[in-house]
């Protein structure tokens, strides 16, 4: 091939991708100006801007150019470049635009609409009568403790003068987590933790979650207590009793029946149920048991028996919720039924 030829077909080639480029732009404009959404527009992208796309075809030609013919298609190629991107981004702006469009008329608000009222969350009941029977003790001087849901068998038993042949300690009563450890039975271990770190007169409470193997109308497996404790010098069953009549007083109304009863407890000598009259049922009602601190437990949490006395008091808080608020089963209170806990 002769110099002449080699320069007519460079020529050629030249003039063929100028043509075909002035091809491409009117044809990507008419496309980019069709497109219906975002997808349609992302296509087109890439039919002429991708890797594979038509100006990278044509990009690929101008190998074959010559050095003066070059700088001409590369000048070419990133105008219609530039053109095709233009063209994409001001189609996107007027598809967003449309859609923004749409969607305020069909979400547009009404503002002369009376407004909605979101709804307002509440305290669970449990939480309630903890709150109260909380804020009750602590007018009367006593102080908050707590304690571990997992307790050693010692803690939860032996400290507080319950022996190994005692029923309470059968596996179908208590919940054993591990060789040595249970699930608390009772708040009563914070009594024995409160002896080992407090130096009497103090007058205690502590709530919290206990555990057994029960479940009914009036039981569950897990359920909720109060433990109270007073520790002191000449502290007798007389103080019991006025701090459990001022307590109940308190929750229930000054006009509330209280009655005590002898009972047993291992950790309480002597020890005394309470029960308060229900005019809705007709009945005795019990609501907590009660006593004067066994000295094996004083002894057991280092306090001297002989110098020292004290009163105990456990309560069912579950009880005592469903006692004042109305609930005929005690499963209502752990089912998060919104329809029965919004009426709290």
């Amino acid at each position: 091939m002769s110099s002449e030829e080699a320069t007519a077909q460079q020529s050629q080639s030249l003039v063929g991708l100028l043509a075909a480029l002035e091809s491409i732009g009117p044809a990507a404009q008419e496309a980019i100006a069709q497109a219906a959404d975002a997808k349609a527009l992302e296509d087109l992208r890439i039919e002429y801007l991708g890797k594979k796309g038509k100006l990278s075809e044509l990009n690929q030609r101008m190998g074959a150019l010559d050095a003066r013919e070059k700088p001409i298609a590369g000048k070419a190629l990133n105008l219609n470049k530039n053109a095709i991107t233009d063209l994409l981004r001001q189609r996107q702006e007027s598809l967003s635009a449309r859609e923004l469009d749409a969607r305020l008329a069909t979400e547009a608000v009404d503002v002369t609409l009376p407004g909605i009222r979101p709804q307002r969350g509440a305290l669970h009941p449990i939480a309630l009568m903890t709150r109260e029977i909380t804020s009750i003790f602590r007018s009367m001087g006593f102080q908050v403790e707590s304690g571990p849901e997992i307790e050693t068998e010692y803690m939860n038993f032996d400290s507080l003068n319950i022996p190994r042949e005692h029923p309470a300690r059968d596996m179908q009563d208590s919940l054993f987590v591990d060789r040595g450890y249970v699930l608390r039975t009772h708040t009563s271990p914070t009594q024995i933790r409160t002896y080992l770190k407090m130096k009497p007169p103090f007058a205690v409470i502590t709530t919290g979650k206990v555990y057994r193997h029960d479940s009914d109308a009036t039981h569950s497996p897990m359920f909720h207590q109060m433990e109270g404790f007073a520790v002191g010098e000449d502290i007798s069953f007389g103080h019991l009793k006025n701090v459990l009549y001022e307590f109940l007083r308190a929750l229930y109304g000054k006009d509330v029946k209280v009655q005590f009863r002898p009972s047993f407890f291992p950790f309480t000598e002597p020890s005394a149920e309470v029960d308060v009259w229900s005019e809705a049922r007709g009945c005795w009602l019990e609501v907590l048991g009660s006593g004067m601190i066994h000295p094996n437990v004083l002894r057991n949490g280092g306090i001297d028996p002989e110098k020292y006395s004290g009163f105990a008091f456990g309560l069912g808080i579950d009880r005592l919720a469903m006692l004042k608020y109305g609930i005929s089963d005690l499963r209502l209170l752990f089912e998060n039924d919104l329809r029965f806990l919004r009426q709290f």
